[in-house]
């Protein structure tokens, strides 16, 4: 059965000069191929897209055209989380369940590997539930996402079995750590994205806590951005806009189709740096629509402005027999260029 993404027209989303539209039927697998959760998506420094997946063939390699050119990663990782690429084009991908990253070249050669494999920090957590961390650890405990500073540091969300900011030298030396359990300042129910802007300063997506915490290259607790559910990651442009992926509420914690009132589905907002939003789409009735979302849990935004946006459907418990049809595990949306009358 085609997706809804496959036979709906292309949709326009966005606000202001952030305004976009969809395209339908981006990044087609080739055949033996299929994604099992979309858990992250970055592009190098010719846009080719690199799609993070927990599926056979975990990172896989389209042009900006959404033709397929090839995988690499097969056997090397537990459970993909999260995928960064720097500005010399390493990738650094996160395994949250081997609480390891590792650093790739664009070819899927390992250049270096921070954390041990299946050994997670003691921190007292009971399984996988974050909210029974009884104390900070070491790096790692079932991190998530990470970022690349502009000096060149590597600064990791850990994550899932601890609430601390590890940040690194560029050769993987652990330099300082900040954060603990709970939900004041500077404290993370589950630190998920992470992203740091021009300045150096650090935006934390404290999924949890329904929040982006901001920080100084220091770790120090600068402010709060609260008009978000449950971010799942932060990206920031050239142009300094803050894209930041929300799980909102139909993925994982309630019967999606059973919302709490006023409580909003998966979208993805943009806010300026001070926090004032400036588009919002998604969150719709219908997350199989196109513009619209299940449970997002990446964005990226290439040199051209076009927007990726990745989901784990399987992860966060999508029934396809309510729709009878599939959802979309990436989206992207083309930038409209604003009219220069």
């Amino acid at each position: 059965m085609k997706s809804h993404g496959d036979t709906a027209k292309p949709v326009e989303v966005g606000a202001g000069k952030l305004r976009y539209r969809s395209v339908q039927g981006w990044g087609r697998l080739p055949p033996g191929y299929s994604f099992v959760d979309v858990v992250g998506v970055a592009t190098d420094s010719n846009d080719r897209v690199y799609v993070f997946d927990r599926g056979e063939h975990p990172v896989v390699i389209f042009d900006r055209d959404g033709r397929f050119i090839g995988s690499w990663g097969e056997g090397q990782f537990v459970r993909p989380h999260g995928i960064h690429i720097g500005p010399d084009d390493s990738i650094y991908c996160t395994d949250d369940v081997d609480h390891t990253v590792r650093k790739y070249s664009l070819d899927g050669h390992l250049l270096m590997k921070m954390g041990k494999s299946g050994q997670g920090a003691d921190t007292g957590v009971i399984g996988v539930d974050y909210r029974t961390i009884r104390r900070v650890g070491p790096p790692f405990h079932r991190p998530t996402n990470l970022t690349v500073a502009p000096d060149g540091t590597l600064l990791v969300a850990d994550g899932y079995g601890n609430a601390r900011i590890h940040r690194f030298s560029p050769e993987g030396l652990l330099l300082h750590s900040w954060g603990s359990p709970g939900a004041g300042p500077g404290q993370f129910n589950l630190p998920h994205g992470i992203a740091v802007d021009r300045d150096g300063l650090v935006y934390v997506a404290d999924r949890e806590n329904n929040r982006i915490q901001v920080f100084s290259h220091s770790g120090e607790f600068l402010r709060q951005l609260t008009d978000v559910a449950r971010p799942t990651e932060v990206f920031i442009d050239s142009q300094d806009n803050v894209f930041v992926a929300e799980m909102g509420w139909k993925a994982g914690l309630f019967p999606w189709h059973v919302l709490p009132p006023g409580a909003p589905s998966g979208r993805l907002s943009i806010f300026d740096r001070k926090g004032l939003l400036l588009a919002r789409w998604g969150g719709g009735d219908d997350p199989t629509a196109p513009g619209d979302f299940f449970a997002p849990h990446d964005v990226w935004v290439d040199r051209a402005g076009d927007v990726y946006v990745a989901e784990v459907l399987k992860s966060g418990g999508f029934d396809r027999t309510l729709f009878g049809r599939d959802g979309h595990f990436l989206q992207k949306f083309a930038r409209i260029q604003p009219s220069k009358r």
